[in-house]
């Protein structure tokens, strides 16, 4: 797998460089979409299923929680990935990683979870997921498996002595990229079960849903652009959700 790699990654800098070098002889511009560079990253991508390249980096620069550190991660898709752009404020000069990655699923947050959440050492994880799974983004997946994810993240969680808070998904009415699925009846129902696990396990359920639905059960104009991914005003109903979901996490015993 090593050696895969590394082929993929020598015939990435290869046409990089020999694009490059065309430029010195040429005026047509470079394009780093073009066909075979493209198709090199898409192999690249392939292997690297669940992009633990992201935050490799971060990661070791991260390092572990300074003595007194109440660490906080956030994992999940782009609705976590987005939040430090949208609304950068919520995160500086907290104690909180943001560890969400746009257009995942919950079998690729759980292959990456050790990686980016445990290794951490964070006091909570707050995961926000499932969304994608529903919109079928890997493949298709039923709620028994997007349940089995989300439980099996949390028990790793748990079992390395990281407090768990588990989002609901947020409401979706259709996907833009892939319309016609009619999500409200599988987000209702996964929801439910998010909010049941979570107090069996004596662990904090965070309700976004009910504070941002409408009345198709969607996400409203005000909160979005396209239906699913919040915009500033939807970040900021969600951001106090969040912190006492995280306060309630760090008063358990």
């Amino acid at each position: 797998m090593k050696k895969i790699k590394y082929t993929i990654a020598l015939t990435l800098s290869m046409l990089l460089l020999g694009h490059l070098s065309q430029a010195q002889t040429s005026t047509k511009a470079i394009t780093p979409d073009s066909t075979a560079i493209k198709k090199a990253y898409e192999e690249w991508l392939r292997l690297d299923w669940p992009n633990f390249t992201r935050y490799k980096n971060d990661n070791a620069k991260t390092g572990l929680p300074a003595a007194g550190e109440k660490r906080i991660v956030f994992m999940g898709n782009s609705i976590t990935d987005g939040w430090s752009n949208v609304s950068p404020a919520f995160f500086k000069g907290k104690p909180y990683i943001n560890r969400g990655i746009s257009g995942q699923t919950t079998p690729q947050m759980l292959v990456r979870f050790r990686a980016d959440v445990i290794n951490l050492k964070p006091e909570a994880v707050v995961i926000l997921a499932g969304t994608n799974d529903i919109a079928g983004n890997t493949g298709p997946s039923t709620l028994e498996m997007i349940e089995d994810n989300l439980a099996s993240m949390a028990e790793l969680a748990k079992a390395n002595g990281i407090k768990v808070i588990l989002s609901s998904v947020l409401p979706v009415y259709d996907y833009p990229w892939k319309p016609g699925l009619h999500p409200v009846e599988k987000i209702a129902t996964l929801n439910n079960w998010i909010k049941s696990y979570a107090e069996k396990n004596g662990m904090v359920y965070l309700d976004y849903f009910s504070a941002m639905a409408d009345e198709r059960k969607g996400l409203p104009a005000k909160y979005s652009k396209d239906g699913v991914h919040p915009n500033e005003a939807g970040y900021r109903v969600m951001e106090p959700l969040a912190e006492q979901a995280i306060a309630k996490a760090l008063n358990q015993k």
